[in-house]
């Protein structure tokens, strides 16, 4: 197989996952970014752990979906992340599920 073949399959999943997320999204409250990975999430917590030098962060989610295109099940009851990086959690609300019909995927 030549390099096109690889690219076209990544671009495949990708494109696959991206309509996953537009499908799922609004049955999720949460939004999270961690260095690592994306997810969306009915239920976050996040704890600043402090240690004798340092200190990080470990989030606890239930009910997520994570934004992982090789994973075979996104879906997965709970999730717990320990970080030294930046954490965004954002709360969606029901207009920020909709998308604008110029980037809509079906036509």
């Amino acid at each position: 197989m030549d390099d096109e073949v690889f690219e076209d399959y990544d671009r495949e999943l990708e494109l696959a996952l991206y309509k996953e997320y537009r499908d799922v999204v609004s049955q999720f409250q949460y939004v999270i970014e961690t260095e690592r990975r994306f997810y969306l999430a009915n239920d976050v917590n996040v704890v600043r752990r402090d240690t004798e030098h340092d200190f990080y962060f470990e989030l606890t989610m239930k009910d997520v979906w994570v934004w992982d295109i090789y994973r075979a099940d996104r879906f997965v009851k709970s999730v717990r992340v320990l970080t030294f990086k930046d954490v965004n959690v954002e709360e969606l609300q029901r207009r920020d599920f909709e998308l604008p019909d110029e980037l809509s995927l079906d036509s």
